[in-house]
């Protein structure tokens, strides 16, 4: 079977059928809107994105797109509230192109972290998560401040637990525990100052996409060219990707550093 945007379409707005939504497609972007008929609030999908990742993952595809999209509208209806549920505010690393608010121009609650990405903070509802905007602080009498000291103090307690290997060499280790916060432990600071007195070379950091943290142990200029291999191959695979460049960790900084050949920096 060929899968086509149309046919996309046709399937997904059969699988999201719902007597309370609507939806709407926009011809020129090839983006299909689902809404809520009594909110007015809705998720937009850009079908060729989805339609790539059919001719790889099939099935797979269209079942995440339903069920995050069904987990995103649901997560709308849903009254939120910060006070009770501290433990459930964590930080979200996002790229800088990242929208800096809601639909509804209600912006969201960001912190510039580097020239490559930005702390954003969301609530854990179980199964998905809201990103905390202006409103939703208003409401709750938080202040940002709050949130933040909240959510880092939090990242602080989640697990650490790492893979290692070994290629030329250059020692690789990756946090993978899909928890939806696996590169938001790139704000563990302590975590990583640990990490480097492991460090017989030089430290290098990736967060190529949500679902992943790369600590690269480089010993050789071999080492750089796997590591960019490695974060673009992630970031074009990553349900929520960042950025495909990597970062020298020295003196508690993330500098971004880009690999051309063989060359260690630019």
């Amino acid at each position: 079977m060929k899968m086509d945007s149309r046919k996309m379409r046709k399937e997904l707005e059969d699988r999201l059928q719902h007597p309370d939504r609507t939806f709407s497609y926009d011809r020129e972007k090839d983006q299909l809107r689902i809404e809520n008929k009594n909110t007015g609030r809705g998720i937009t999908i850009a079908i060729p994105g989805i339609v790539a990742k059919w001719q790889e993952q099939k099935e797979k595809a269209i079942d995440e797109v339903v069920y995050y999209v069904t987990e995103g509208l649901n997560a709308m209806e849903s009254q939120l509230e910060l006070s009770g549920k501290e433990k459930n505010i964590f930080p979200v690393i996002r790229s800088t192109s990242f929208p800096s608010e809601a639909e509804e121009g209600v912006p969201f609650l960001y912190d510039d972290h580097t020239a490559e990405t930005r702390i954003y903070y969301a609530l854990d509802l179980g199964t998905t998560y809201r990103l905390i905007d202006s409103k939703l602080l208003k409401k709750e009498g938080w202040s940002a401040g709050q949130v933040r000291e909240t959510a880092l103090f939090n990242v602080r307690s989640l697990s650490v637990k790492l893979k290692e290997d070994r290629v030329a060499d250059n020692t690789f280790y990756f946090l993978n525990s899909n928890d939806g916060y696996d590169a938001s432990r790139i704000l563990n600071t302590s975590f990583l100052n640990e990490m480097k007195k492991r460090m017989k070379g030089t430290m290098a950091v990736a967060v190529p996409h949500q679902d992943v943290l790369i600590i690269a142990d480089v010993e050789n200029n071999t080492g750089y060219d796997i590591l960019a291999q490695m974060t673009m191959s992630f970031f074009a695979s990553g349900r929520v990707p960042i950025t495909a460049l990597s970062f020298l960790y020295e003196d508690g900084e993330l500098e971004p550093i880009f690999i051309l050949g063989k060359t260690k920096k630019e």
